[in-house]
């Protein structure tokens, strides 16, 4: 039966039996390498969703893969109650790339936000002298931190929230990049500012320069938590290893995820100094996966790859160039054009599906967000040659 099975076939399949909380494009990806997806019919395609950041060193790396092999058929799963060669290796590398003294590895990005909040709640109670259960934690409108019951509690999309109450309390929205309004809200309450230096599903949303060192004074000034979410923005996506340093920020908390795994395992972690992060106790928090040899294994070499190959480097030359070129087309629809490194937004004044669906026409993978905005984020590995002929298409979509 499989062997039978066109495209059709298994997108019946998928839909009859699947919970539909997706909305994918219909083709049917059997192969990928690098920048390139294949699907069943043959065809090729440039990836510019990198599988939302996950697998910024490319798909199926092969140095990744040697090592997911290896490790996979040596140990991949005791759990956390025994120790294992990989664990102290990735935290001593990770802690060296990040400046944090401590690591605390999870498994998904909406585990480490909620890992976040429980470390910002603690240190409310045990450390600032919050009154027990009045912690507030400050965040961004067009936030995207997950999907979990608590991280959709602070979401300012409301199809988040709608029949999935009652919700979680403690949290005030504020507008992204509006270092007045954070100013207005921090109350002897407030805990934490938790924010994207960019936001990504909010349509690569830029804030004012200067606003992410603005932000940290505040939260110095107020003895606040300045926690940042970099599990889309971090490894190299927007031209530096993490999208703070182009302000010199140092968080109290940071988040990653996504493409520490390189796209072989979910491995996340939040990291920060001993002084916040030793406020866990044994039995207070953990994952069974978490920590786990593969996923360690996996990382550590992610990390390695991402460094050897230069990737920021490269996503910040290309991306600059791909920038520049997108600025000159000439198409009444494109509002703005915004981003940094291999993180860019066209933003339309028209829905960017149907030019989603024409790109995919020409062999090109985007998807829009927002409704109105088309997201471009190919893997950090991308060639100039491949940015040429990605610009190429796009210029040819936009000038029909």
């Amino acid at each position: 039966m499989l062997k039978n099975m066109c495209s059709e076939d298994y997108i019946k399949l998928e839909d009859e039996i699947g919970a539909q909380t997706y909305s994918p494009l219909n083709l049917i990806i059997e192969r990928a390498e690098g920048i390139w997806l294949y699907d069943i019919n043959g065809n090729k395609y440039l990836d510019c969703t990198s599988a939302f950041s996950s697998v910024n060193q490319g798909h199926c790396h092969p140095g990744l893969l040697e090592v997911f092999i290896k490790q996979a058929g040596e140990m991949t799963q005791i759990s956390r109650a025994l120790r294992n060669t990989q664990l102290p290796l990735f935290f001593k590398e990770i802690t060296a790339i990040t400046g944090k003294e401590k690591v605390l590895p999870m498994n998904t990005g909406a585990e480490g936000v909620e890992t976040a909040i429980k470390l910002a709640r603690k240190w409310a109670y045990t450390v600032k002298g919050i009154e027990k259960d009045k912690a507030e934690i400050i965040v961004c409108e067009r936030n995207f931190h997950g999907r979990t019951t608590t991280v959709i509690s602070f979401s300012s999309n409301e199809a988040y929230k709608d029949n999935f109450g009652p919700l979680t309390p403690g949290f005030k929205i504020i507008p992204f990049g509006d270092i007045k309004a954070l100013e207005n809200a921090i109350t002897p309450n407030t805990c934490a500012f938790l924010t994207e230096p960019i936001q990504g599903e909010g349509g690569v949303q830029v804030p004012p320069e200067g606003f992410l060192k603005q932000a940290e004074n505040l939260c110095r000034e107020n003895n606040v938590l300045l926690m940042l979410d970099e599990i889309q923005t971090g490894w190299g996506r927007t031209g530096k290893m993490f999208a703070h340093q182009y302000e010199n920020v140092d968080p109290d908390v940071l988040i990653v995820g996504k493409s520490l795994s390189g796209g072989f395992y979910p491995v996340s972690a939040v990291l920060a100094d001993s002084k916040i992060m030793d406020l866990f106790k044994p039995g207070e928090h953990g994952s069974t996966f978490a920590g786990n040899p593969l996923g360690c294994a996996v990382a550590r070499k992610a990390m390695e790859v991402l460094q050897e190959e230069n990737l920021a480097e490269n996503a910040a030359t290309q991306g600059d160039y791909l920038m520049e070129k997108l600025k000159t087309v000439n198409n009444p629809h494109i509002k703005e054009v915004r981003g940094k490194g291999l993180f860019i937004a066209i933003e339309l004044d028209e829905p960017a599906r149907p030019y989603c669906d024409k790109l995919l026409e020409k062999g090109v993978i985007c998807k829009e967000t927002q409704k109105n905005i088309i997201r471009i984020a190919p893997p950090l590995i991308i060639t100039r040659e491949q940015v040429d002929f990605l610009f190429t298409n796009l210029q040819d979509v936009f000038n029909r």
